[in-house]
């Protein structure tokens, strides 16, 4: 429950600051940004990997997932009008990482994955000329997922049927664990505008997760998942958007 209460505080704390900047803004008299755009953005994220690392040797993977994981993805946004420098907009993505060995004849590999979608709401510093640093948050869902697979690289139509009749027998294998959470994401992020239709964007942020609940297989219940393994993550993100800038 106080890691929750950190989590939705850090959001507060930030939009607070948003509007006090605003507020500021129309004392001082600074001309509002306005525009919309939409385009195509990645993120490197850094989730702890460290709960599925601890059980790869067993697994017959020596490596050790590690670094950042790559996801694409969209986004958008548009400035309301009826607050100064205020925007709203939305994105989306996604992204895997895996690692693969060969074990006592097996294939085996295991898959991380993280993807999700959310409501985003940023005020644009009014003061900052030429291009938009915005600070804000997001908030949405997201899914954390954990694939393992082991199989003879030998593969049939009838026996993907048959081997639920002789279960002792099957050499193939696999598991699809997952998690589906809420998401709070501070963020801070830097668009400039090459042209009035064309800009680039640079900004980081910190995904924060609350209310996971685990299902493996058909949506089934799982218990006893370490807490350390969630979808939490530091990440850095790019962008390319078409639209109206006028900052």
């Amino acid at each position: 429950m106080q890691k929750q209460i950190i989590k939705i505080t850090s959001i507060i704390v930030i939009l607070s600051a948003s509007f006090s900047f605003a507020q500021m803004k129309s004392q001082v008299g600074w001309m509002s940004k306005f525009g919309l755009a939409g385009g195509l953005t990645t993120a490197w994220m850094f989730p702890n990997y460290d709960e599925i690392n601890k059980q790869l040797p067993k697994f017959g993977i020596s490596e050790k997932l590690s670094g950042g994981l790559l996801t694409w993805g969209g986004s958008g946004y548009v400035y309301l009008m009826i607050v100064d420098d205020l925007r709203i907009g939305g994105m989306g993505f996604g992204g895997t990482q895996s690692l693969a060995s060969v074990s006592s004849g097996f294939n085996r590999e295991i898959k991380y994955g993280l993807s999700g979608g959310a409501f985003t709401l940023e005020y644009t510093l009014p003061f900052v000329k030429k291009i938009a640093i915005s600070i804000g948050g997001m908030i949405g869902g997201g899914k954390l997922t954990v694939e393992q697979y082991q199989n003879n690289d030998n593969f049939s139509w009838q026996e993907t049927w048959d081997e639920f009749n002789n279960p002792g027998n099957t050499e193939n294998f696999s598991r699809r664990i997952e998690s589906n959470y809420i998401t709070l994401t501070p963020t801070i992020n830097i668009d400039v505008p090459l042209t009035r239709f064309f800009a680039i964007r640079v900004g980081s942020g910190y995904q924060f997760t609350m209310s996971e609940s685990w299902t493996i297989e058909n949506d089934k219940s799982i218990e006893s998942v370490p807490s350390s393994l969630n979808g939490d993550a530091f990440f850095i993100q790019t962008g390319i958007y078409l639209g109206f800038f006028a900052y």
